[in-house]
């Protein structure tokens, strides 16, 4: 006898539908998968025939072929465990076909029959609503993150038993429902806010006009300046996610495993630190079963890279497609993936070896030979895609130990939500253009027009400090930002002056 179960398979990001078909015929017994099973799918038919043996049901001992169609697209997960399991009770007479021919099944069996989560359960909720079934039956453990699909009945059990009782109608399974508004109000930031950083009032102003126009940042100081605390602040004063973008970051963080347990949507934008030692493949993803790496898991927030000269060369230069393009695109002999990495990148770095170069209170014991390679691991053409060059100074005593704080996160992020406010009117019928940052030259010639005496002050500058193309570009872009805060529909001197001072990289240092 035949069954065909409902299934889907996730790839790159994305969901697509699979039928799971089953056939059970008189032979020696066996249990072979075809349709390109790999990994985990292959070991399924062990957790499966367990499984069945250990909740009560009877196990055909006959020859059983399980087809994953489309068969021309490799397999990977134990997304399929379920959907395989109730495709030999149904076969096998064990259980009615009828209420499964509307949904799609997904989910992990354990050897005594309970349910255990699997990755891209929002993906795969999501390509059942496109492919117009009526709902989902999934673990337990992924109800939360499926349930946001409005228009799909998605229903979570804890074991193969409960499933089965259910499509029989000894037990009824309700629908979950989610209250979307109320997961999109905003969380807030309870550790960590703006008003906590003393002094620094130029690098809170920088982070600011990064924030307002998507800029990637680059922070230079001694050690103890608060360069990494300003860093994780970043995300406090970005602002507030929609719910498309959320629901594709979610969908990115659960694919590769990370959402957190109970979590239904990702709604406050995502910080990563990755260490130094990562390789290229753990950055922007990768591996013989391809996974997003911290270049997508950072899509929509901050990806954070301390002590920037102390990660390897290579793994730095793969950073220069995904910050132009905003994808990372992997390809493998039998496939190609694209994954989102529209990420703000901040990072951070001592001014030179020993760190002390230019601190008024530490001598500088690097030889300039010395500071000369210390700043050569980072190459012209990925600086000259970070927008902002800022300064950060060491924190004088007075300013530790006083009282006085600063301006709040929330006040800072309503300034850049007016920003990013403008921003959307101007780019509203470009797509995949909401920021500053992202603008073209095309863009550029069209918003960022200037007057003959600002045109006269940026080309003395691009003249002495000899900006190369993308550095004018990315002068345009922040003046543009910064009018932006100002409210102003035209760019002034003092916004490209102001500009100009973000590009302290770009001016000839003398080692001393």
């Amino acid at each position: 006898m035949l069954a065909r179960i409902r299934s889907a398979a996730v790839l790159g990001i994305d969901a697509y539908p699979v039928d799971v078909e089953v056939d059970i015929t008189n032979g020696l017994p066996s249990f072979s998968t075809v349709g390109l099973p790999h990994g985990a799918v292959k070991e399924g038919r062990e957790r499966v025939s367990a499984a069945l043996a250990n909740a009560g049901f009877s196990f055909p001992l006959r020859r059983i072929t399980v087809n994953l169609a489309p068969a021309d697209i490799r397999k990977d997960g134990s997304a399929f465990d379920l959907p395989i399991a109730l495709g030999i009770l149904v076969a096998s007479g064990q259980l009615p076909e009828e209420r499964l021919r509307d949904h799609v099944v997904i989910g992990e069996v354990g050897l005594e029959g309970d349910l255990r989560p699997v990755r891209g359960a929002l993906s795969m909720a999501l390509a059942a609503r496109t492919a117009r079934y009526r709902g989902v039956l999934l673990p337990h453990a992924n109800l939360p993150e499926a349930s946001v699909v409005e228009g799909l009945d998605v229903c979570g059990a804890r074991t193969l038993l409960e499933v089965c009782g259910h499509l029989c109608g000894t037990e009824s399974i309700a629908p979950t429902r989610v209250d979307i508004p109320a997961l999109m109000a905003d969380p807030g930031f309870s550790d960590v806010d703006f008003a906590d950083v003393r002094s620094q009032a130029a690098a809170k102003r920088a982070l600011e006009v990064a924030a307002a126009g998507g800029h990637n940042i680059l922070m230079i100081g001694p050690p103890g300046a608060g360069k990494t605390m300003l860093a994780r602040r970043l995300p406090t004063i970005l602002p507030s996610m929609g719910l498309d973008e959320a629901l594709e970051t979610t969908k990115i963080h659960s694919v590769a495993g990370t959402l957190p347990a109970g979590q239904s949507l990702l709604t406050q934008r995502p910080f990563r630190s990755p260490h130094h030692t990562i390789s290229d493949a753990g950055l922007i993803g990768g591996g013989s079963s391809p996974r997003p790496g911290e270049v997508s898991l950072a899509h929509g927030g901050v990806l954070f890279l301390d002590e920037l000269p102390e990660f390897r060369r290579n793994v730095l230069e793969v950073l220069r497609q995904p910050l132009e393009d905003g994808v990372v695109t992997l390809s493998r002999a039998a496939m190609s993936l694209t994954y989102p990495a529209r990420f703000m990148l901040a990072a951070a770095m001592n001014p030179c070896p020993c760190g002390y170069l230019g601190d008024p209170l530490h001598a500088c014991s690097c030889a300039p030979l010395a500071i000369e390679r210390y700043r050569s691991r980072i190459s012209g053409p990925l600086l000259d895609r970070i927008d902002i060059h800022l300064e950060v100074p060491a924190v004088a005593y007075g300013d530790l130990a006083g009282e006085q704080s600063g301006e709040t996160s929330g006040t800072i992020r309503s300034r850049v939500e007016q920003a990013r406010a403008v921003q959307r009117t101007r780019f509203r019928d470009q797509r995949g253009v909401y920021a500053n940052a992202h603008m073209s030259a095309r863009d550029l010639r069209r918003h960022c027009r200037l007057s003959v005496p600002v045109e006269a002050v940026l080309r003395q500058a691009v003249t002495r400090l000899s900006l190369s193309a993308r550095a004018y570009h990315r002068v345009l872009k922040i003046a543009r930002t910064i009018a932006d805060l100002a409210g102003a529909a035209e760019i002034t001197t003092a916004h490209v002056s102001e500009a100009i001072q973000y590009r302290s990289l770009d001016r000839k240092q003398e080692f001393a």
